[in-house]
């Protein structure tokens, strides 16, 4: 069954272009957000209502689209590309943190007062890449949504940022150029083997051991893993791939990093579950105890840095890079807790580094500055906005209650199954997490009143408005949990029949 319901669902973002394009200036930014609105009303009716597995079968569309010559097996086209949308899940959640997300950024973005008509404008094309990766149903076409995030980002980041943000946004552009020509490559070798690049086909071809055109040996399987690995370890990122995401998380607008910290990076977990886990997962299963320890080389590699840092921004830079490595320990695991933990983490971790640069944003605004030798006992005069952070940071380090303990424990839970020795290890970036989190709040909150301070205003209605959303979202999936865990179940499930039942 064809339903249009998913295409309008990507392309909703389309009327906040239109209205921002066309509406005065002093309108713009309620246009901008009355669009992302509708874009979340519709995103929480998806999720509600696709609960129920028959709904998202009719919600599927798959029209043609382009085809290489005239070759077919047994009345099937081969080398036949379709437009082909659909949601599980795992894409149900990821679009609804993508709408979420992209709300809370529009509420950060109030406090830029020049060049709103084309930041809205770029902003509103990533989005429309950002849900149509989520809703692809074949490598193609989520290549091509893929690709049409990274020019609107290039110059979200470069020209809105900091003095440094245009070597930023170059280093962006490049290191994920680079993470799509290892994607193409994979993409062009399945389509030219299989004829094909649908998901669901792949996976049955590839399981199966069917012979479509042409052979796949288990050495190219594995070349093929590693090149989907390499591609999106850069969009995570895994070490050593690191330094041009610390670079756009310290000079990009903070409502540009609200974005790139909390759908753009989970772009990498969705790929490696929905294409290296989908499709490869006997090859995917012989590398766990790799991944395991690039995932502990992550998360204690980060947290260190971020233990030394002396800017808030380049602290919660170093602590998205460590959270990354938390994920990838979840996936190593192959079992249930692990993957479930994995996307748990990325879901909570999105909303974490929303609610920490929404606070950025805010001293950016007032002070000019976070760093944390001229910020100090911000409690005093904004405990409002100081009450915000430590929040931040108690969920950054997964207090329970909170949504970042479940994703931790999840993740941990599921790799003590499977790797003893290598999960010991990892708690101690429990702990490092712990003391930079905690180092960076204390200093800029408690202690003497800062002179560059002592006139800050408390946070607005606005921002009061998109604290309260994280929040709220926050407690919410820390007490109540089943509401992410049993909506992916059944990919879950999926992948670990490939795996072996694990």
């Amino acid at each position: 069954m064809n339903s249009t319901f998913l295409l309008w669902f990507v392309l909703s973002p389309l009327v906040g272009l239109i209205l921002v394009s066309i509406v005065p200036e002093v309108s713009r930014k309620a246009a901008a957000l009355f669009s992302t609105a509708i874009t979340s009303v519709i995103a929480i009716y998806a999720f509600v209502i696709g609960q129920d597995p028959s709904i998202l079968k009719e919600w599927s569309m798959s029209y043609n689209w382009f085809q290489f010559g005239k070759y077919a097996v047994d009345g099937h086209k081969l080398f036949e590309v379709k437009f082909e949308l659909g949601v599980d899940g795992l894409s149900l959640v990821m679009l609804l943190l993508t709408a979420v997300v992209s709300v809370i950024a529009v509420l950060a973005s109030y406090h830029l007062n020049k060049g709103t008509k084309q930041f809205y404008q770029l902003f509103f094309i990533l989005q429309v890449g950002m849900l149509g990766v989520f809703a692809s149903q074949n490598l193609v076409l989520f290549f091509l949504f893929f690709e049409m995030t990274l020019i609107p980002m290039f110059f979200l980041i470069g020209k809105w940022g900091r003095f440094e943000s245009e070597k930023a946004g170059y280093q962006f552009l490049i290191y994920n150029g680079l993470g799509s020509a290892f994607l193409l490559f994979v993409i062009a070798v399945l389509l030219a083997r299989t004829g094909t690049s649908n998901y669901s086909e792949l996976v049955a071809i590839l399981q199966s051991g069917m012979n479509t055109v042409s052979p796949i040996s288990e050495n190219l399987k594995m070349a093929l893993l590693v090149c989907l690995l390499i591609a999106f370890a850069i969009k995570l990122p895994l070490f050593p791939f690191h330094r041009w995401m610390v670079n756009v998380h310290t000079q990009a607008n903070p409502a540009v990093v609200i974005v790139h910290a909390g759908v753009l990076l989970k772009i990498g977990t969705y790929g490696l579950i929905r294409f290296a886990y989908g499709i490869f997962p006997e090859q995917v299963h012989k590398m766990g105890t790799v991944l395991a320890i690039l995932g502990v080389v992550n998360l204690l590699y980060g947290a260190y840095i971020a233990l030394v840092q002396k800017d808030l921004r380049s602290v919660l830079a170093f602590s998205s890079f460590s959270h990354m490595g938390i994920v990838i320990m979840g996936l190593a695991a192959m079992n249930s807790a692990g993957i479930q933990g994995a996307v748990f983490q990325s879901v909570s971790h999105g909303l974490i580094a929303a609610i920490l640069f929404l606070v950025v944003g805010m001293l950016e605004s007032r002070v000019g500055s976070t760093s944390l030798q001229k910020i100090s006992g911000l409690a005093k005069v904004s405990p409002r906005m100081a009450g915000i952070l430590l929040f931040g940071a108690m969920a950054s380090l997964g207090l329970p209650g909170l949504s970042g303990f479940v994703g931790e424990w999840l993740s941990f839970v599921g790799l003590f199954q499977s790797h003893k020795i290598i999960a010991a290890v990892g708690t101690l970036g429990i702990i490092l997490t712990a003391a930079y989190m905690l180092r960076a709040v204390l200093a800029m909150t408690f202690g003497n009143t800062s002179d560059e301070i002592k006139e800050v205003q408390d946070i607005t209605a606005i921002e009061g408005i998109a604290s309260l959303v994280l929040i709220l979202a926050i407690v919410l999936l820390g007490v109540a949990p089943s509401i992410v865990n049993d909506s992916i179940m059944a990919s879950v499930d999926f992948i670990l029949q490939g795996l072996g039942g694990i």
